[in-house]
């Protein structure tokens, strides 16, 4: 069976950085802007250069000079005995295009010293010979980050089912030292006893069993880690619909060393009981 080669290219701003994206989160081989001489050289012999993979994709776009007039040459030159090549060309509105320029504040790549108007037009122009070749156009100007991945997952995935595993990172923290960044849901566990205040813990931390043991006796401790583990497990499932790659869950206490930390760890086990990828980081344990 021929290897699965996915070409994805299309206008600047359309989403082609989120497509690439997707196809690592399905597994493809994914690489990223080669110039015209490297991809002439990959596209004639893929499998060979990139052994053992059997979906690959690659992103191209104007970017590497002389594209618009080499790229329909190159594809016409893919050894479909080996591959079979899926091209795919995104699109979008020039309204669309010009507001994700103007959010972004980047120039685009062919008007740096012009409005970002001109460079949508002249880029649109450029690559109509190469929309015409694809096998599959997406205009994306009225589709959010997670439509996109939805249609993709949806086209390019090898069964019905199968998505990408989302991530789930657990991270205890003290709060005396910030809020970590990037986090997507927090809790805060400084309303359990703190076994800082009791002899011979306040130099032990969440992961030993003397911590664990005094937590333990504790009903809110117990009822706490039972009642963020049914909510994360409903919680869960429904981000991973929303086909999230990661989602990142900080436990906070005052200094990050015992309860946080315990919390964590108890909830890691109960998720990865349930089959959820966790990983777990306790940011303050040795402060």
């Amino acid at each position: 069976m021929s290897a699965r080669l996915a070409l994805v290219t299309g206008l600047s701003g359309s989403g082609k950085s989120t497509v690439a994206k997707c196809f690592e989160d399905l597994g493809y081989y994914t690489v990223d802007n080669l110039p015209l001489p490297l991809l002439e050289r990959f596209l004639a012999d893929p499998v060979e250069l990139v052994e053992g993979k059997e979906r690959i994709a690659v992103v191209t776009d104007v970017r590497a000079p002389g594209f618009a007039e080499e790229f329909p040459r190159l594809v016409a030159t893919i050894d479909r005995t080996k591959v079979t090549p899926t091209l795919i060309f995104l699109e979008a509105s020039d309204e669309s295009l010009v507001r994700r320029f103007s959010e972004t504040r980047r120039p685009h790549p062919l008007a740096a010293d012009q409005p970002v108007i001109t460079g949508i037009r002249t880029e649109r122009e450029l690559l109509a010979e190469v929309r015409g070749l694809a096998d599959m156009v997406i205009d994306t100007s009225e589709w959010s980050i997670h439509q996109v991945r939805r249609h993709i997952y949806r086209q390019f995935a090898e069964t019905p089912d199968e998505e990408p595993a989302m991530v789930v990172s657990l991270i205890s923290f003290g709060f005396k030292f910030g809020i970590p960044y990037g986090t997507d849901l927090l809790f805060d566990v400084r309303f359990l006893a703190n076994p800082h205040f009791v002899p011979g813990l306040r130099e032990a931390t969440g992961l030993d069993d003397s911590v664990q043991r005094y937590l333990d006796e504790q009903d809110d401790f117990r009822e706490l880690v039972e009642r963020l583990a049914g909510f994360l497990l409903y919680l869960l499932p429904r981000y991973r619909r929303e086909n999230r790659a990661y989602l990142s869950v900080a436990i906070g206490c005052t200094g990050g060393k015992h309860r946080s930390v315990a919390s964590v760890e108890r909830l890691a086990a109960l998720l990865d009981e349930a089959g959820w990828s966790v990983r777990v980081l306790h940011r303050d344990i040795g402060r």
